[in-house]
């Protein structure tokens, strides 16, 4: 076989081409511009590569077009769309038929529709969280921020604030080393908001109740609760205050926030009432907040049998018990009632 030697002048561009990252290659290859105008944009098995490549924060719907969940899910898409390509980093919404293309969906181990993930410069994260469009847009929002954004006025702190918005915790620091809360910062991205604050007014110090610095203050916009910590700053104090700030005092048991328990050890001292929203459950809670406030090793809730009686049917407790009911619960099949809680609401 005789042998073929390449022109000189081509030696360069082969060197070129063998240098280029895999990613850029597939998009030179694809030549394939995306729009970044806040349409779902159409992917597939031949430019799925490509758009990875060329979107450093790409979010992806994997469904099916008979999968009536994915159906009532493409309008909510449609409408965050152009909110997440707003963004200061955009995000852009794209779709995959994964029922058509499964080897690009089994790849990703899509094994259910919808399935949505976020790929961070190519590294997938699956979202499990709501898919309404304004909570897509809270939630995916905090993916594209700084794990610590740093304030130097009392402005930015407001807006900080304002922008945060009331889905999810956050931690502002206060003449705190950015560096000390750094590492929770990365850690509790999906759950939390953290801010360093460099400058601030009097002003800002009577706002969030502190007196001294440093000092950190946990706020839970959604339950209008506020603690604070003034250290120590180092061993595991800081990250307890962290962990045990992430859930307010008492937590409403529901679908969402049994699934943040997922991330908690400790264990759960449940209330269980026939109504949480009625006058005399709301008094209870008030108490529960005392008691978890003196507690914080504890997780404390509360759950009504009206709201949710598939939950509290794990107990053993039906509407016609005796309520309201105090256990002890370990999170799994184990728990303990506490005797005598019936008589909660009478004293």
């Amino acid at each position: 076989m005789a042998t073929r030697v390449l022109p000189p002048t081509l030696l360069p561009l082969l060197l070129l081409l063998l240098l280029l990252p895999l990613s850029a290659r597939a998009t030179a290859a694809a030549g394939e511009e995306f729009p970044r105008d806040g349409r779902v944009i159409d992917l597939d098995e031949s430019n799925f590569e490509a758009a990875l490549g060329a979107i450093d924060f790409l979010f992806v719907d994997f469904y099916a077009p008979w999968c009536g969940h994915c159906k009532r899910l493409a309008p909510e898409l449609d409408e965050a769309a152009p909110v997440l390509a707003g963004l200061s980093e955009p995000i852009v919404v794209a779709k995959v038929n994964a029922d058509k293309y499964r080897k690009l969906g089994s790849k990703y181990g899509v094994d259910g529709f919808p399935t949505l993930m976020l790929f961070i410069h190519g590294v997938p994260i699956e979202h499990t969280g709501s898919r309404k469009a304004d909570q897509l847009v809270r939630n995916l929002k905090k993916f594209v921020a700084p794990d610590v954004s740093i304030l130097e006025s009392d402005t930015a702190i407001k807006n900080f604030v304002e922008n945060a918005g009331t889905s999810f915790p956050m931690f502002l620091g206060f003449g705190v080393n950015e560096s000390l809360i750094a590492e929770y910062g990365r850690k509790y991205k999906k759950r939390a908001w953290f801010a360093v604050a460099k400058d601030f007014s009097e002003d800002i110090m009577v706002a969030y109740d502190f007196d001294k610095v440093p000092a950190l203050v946990a706020i839970h916009p959604k339950y209008r609760e506020q603690s604070l910590f003034y250290g120590p700053f180092e061993g595991n104090f800081l990250e307890d205050f962290v962990r045990q700030s992430l859930l307010p005092l008492v937590v409403p048991i529901n679908t969402e926030t049994l699934k943040m328990l997922n991330d908690d050890e400790r264990k759960v001292v449940l209330i269980i009432l026939e109504d949480d929203s009625d006058e005399n459950s709301t008094q209870l809670v008030q108490v529960l907040k005392s008691a978890a406030n003196a507690n914080r090793d504890l997780v404390f809730g509360y759950v009504g049998i009206k709201q949710w009686d598939e939950f509290v049917e794990t107990f053993d407790v039906s509407k016609s018990s005796q309520l309201p009911k105090l256990l002890v619960w370990d999170r799994n099949e184990e728990y303990e009632l506490v005797d005598g809680s019936e008589r909660l609401e009478e004293e």
